[in-house]
């Protein structure tokens, strides 16, 4: 089938579902929720959904731990309300993007049910099972270290055999090594597609492969013998395995969430030729407030940083592959108060400042719900108030390492998954409009003023920028296809950069500091028509605090 690449004209808006709409009263979100808001996505401009795992769950890691790939989880709702979400969407020019969650499956799936009871089992080989250390095996095959804080390893019973898991412990890794799983992933696949999905969101797809030597490696912090397990050595061919048996006979797309990979690793995933995947996620830009990678270690933020990692990717993959463009997702804090921002005074200016800077870019760009609210983290007061079991692992690694305590004060409350899962706030009831009943996580008590409702009726809301950039954006083919150019590349206050194609430009001038600032740059465009701006009132010569400007020359 052909490839209409119809995902590098789209405005895709992520929905967690737990947290997006009840419809039917229990403090969960669910499919007839979702059903309920299409009419608001496509007000907003958006023509492609990413939807986070609907699958049934026990819900160790928030749907990201699968028991049945083919059915939904209950308090979401049945595969009836499944298609007949599918069916609405369409019904309004926008596609759905599924998560796929194939490096691990629930300890709760029947294939490894099967695999832990019965040593001859046909499931066995679906997993990573080998012989512990030491008497007994009762010590882990090696000391690696996973993504949550933990070993990687869990003994089975009393024996002296133990799974490996890269995430929790209900979350057993797959072994992509034996050829039936490979089979079983491309049939999950077709049974999506042939429903009528449109594509895939690959969860941590650069760790289906492993080395197979599964040695101890040298001690690190975090992610100890992560060279074993991120890009293993099979991945490329693994991937073009699923592009040519099952993605090639569908117009879909696929985007890959490719932990800790470089720029060559992306190129090597995204250039079409090579039939992989459409485009990936990255998290450079991401990682410009932390060290080394690591979320809950705090440094700084310093704009330079972040025009770095973004002209590294814009550049880099240009003419090569496609970009995506996010600042928030279900893992991610909160735009607003990071980066630079504000989420006080100048919440609503700087959220449209960040806006217009990251969706101008060139690549497919990404919304999570509740950003073109202006959403801020959660008012979280101890890890009581928290869900997220990446968060209680790291407190419970935080209790045992002091040393670790001063980080964690800072960034436990602040950095936490939780922050982006709170309802959606909807409108100012007692539980924003999200559900009738007590929610499954804390309603943020900004809800009285950061809502929907009150956001669709001002003319000057976050909400009402957003559709204003996406209609901006949509058949624009200078900021599909112009080039990247950083204008102010070692400026630590102003971002300005021009996308051009041909003769035509684009320029988007942004003012990352609470202060007015003198730029002389803004003379060099003064001819030019200023098509978005987030203040009513300008000044020739300066930018006001968060100012942002957005000027063409056609």
């Amino acid at each position: 089938m052909e490839h209409t690449n119809w995902y590098k004209d789209a405005v895709i808006y992520q929905i967690y579902p737990r947290s997006f709409c009840d419809r039917n009263g229990d403090g969960v979100g669910d499919i007839p929720g979702i059903i309920s808001k299409l009419d608001y996505l496509k007000d907003l401009g958006v023509n492609c959904v990413w939807l986070s795992p609907v699958y049934d769950s026990p819900q160790e890691d928030n749907g990201y731990d699968i028991a049945n790939y083919r059915d939904i989880y209950k308090p979401f709702g049945t595969l009836k309300d499944f298609t007949m979400m599918l069916d609405e969407m369409h019904k309004r020019g926008i596609r759905l993007v599924m998560d796929l969650v194939v490096n691990h499956t629930s300890s709760e799936h029947e294939w490894f049910k099967s695999a832990i009871s019965d040593k001859n089992s046909p499931y066995r080989d679906y997993y990573i099972i080998r012989k512990g250390k030491g008497k007994n095996g009762k010590k882990p095959p090696n000391n690696w270290s996973g993504f949550f804080a933990e070993s990687t390893w869990e003994r089975i019973g009393e024996s002296d055999e133990w799974y490996l898991h890269l995430f929790a412990k209900g979350q057993p890794d797959l072994n992509w090594e034996n050829p039936k799983v490979r089979e079983e992933v491309k049939d999950i696949l077709r049974y999506w597609l042939d429903m009528g999905v449109d594509g895939f969101r690959c969860d941590v797809i650069t760790l289906i492969s492993k080395k197979q030597d599964f040695k101890s490696r040298f001690p690190t912090l975090a992610l100890c013998g992560k060279d074993a397990f991120v890009m293993g050595p099979r991945l490329h061919e693994y991937l073009h395995d699923l592009y040519k048996d099952v993605y090639a006979n569908y117009d879909c797309m696929t985007v890959g969430e490719t932990v800790l990979s470089s720029l060559d690793d992306a190129i090597s995933l995204v250039s079409p030729e090579r039939e992989e995947l459409d485009m990936v996620f990255n998290f450079d830009h991401t990682d410009v407030d932390n060290h080394m990678g690591v979320k809950w270690l705090y440094r700084k933020f310093k704009l330079t940083n972040l025009k770095k990692a973004v002209r590294k990717w814009q550049i880099g993959l240009k003419g090569k592959g496609w970009n995506s463009l996010f600042i928030e997702n279900h893992d991610q804090r909160r735009s607003v108060g990071r980066f630079g921002t504000d989420d006080k005074e100048f919440r609503v200016i700087s959220s449209k400042m960040l806006s217009a800077t990251y969706f101008l870019l060139q690549g497919t760009p990404f919304i999570y719900q509740g950003q073109e609210l202006g959403m801020t983290n959660g008012d979280f007061e101890s890890i009581d108030d928290v869900v997220d079991v990446e968060a209680h692992n790291v407190y419970k690694l935080g209790q045992s390492l002091p040393i670790l305590k001063p980080f964690l004060k800072k960034t436990l409350m602040s950095c936490n998954r939780d922050n982006a899962r709170t309802p959606v706030q909807w409108d100012d009831s007692r539980y924003a409009g999200f559900s009738e009943a007590k929610p499954w996580l804390k309603v943020n008590k900004n809800k009285s003023f950061i809502n929907a409702e009150a956001a669709i009726k001002d003319p000057d809301s976050t909400y009402n920028f957003f559709k204003k950039i996406i209609e901006f954006r949509k058949g624009n083919d200078v900021i599909k296809n112009g080039d990247y150019i950083d204008l102010l590349p070692r400026n630590n206050s102003v971002y300005a950069y021009v996308r051009k194609l041909a003769d035509k430009e684009v320029v988007v001038i942004s003012n990352f500091t609470n202060k007015r600032l003198s730029c002389k740059i803004l003379k060099d465009y003064k001819k030019y028509n200023i098509v978005l701006t987030n203040y009513v009132e300008k000044e020739d010569d300066y930018l006001k605090p968060y100012e942002t400007r957005v000027l063409i020359n056609y």
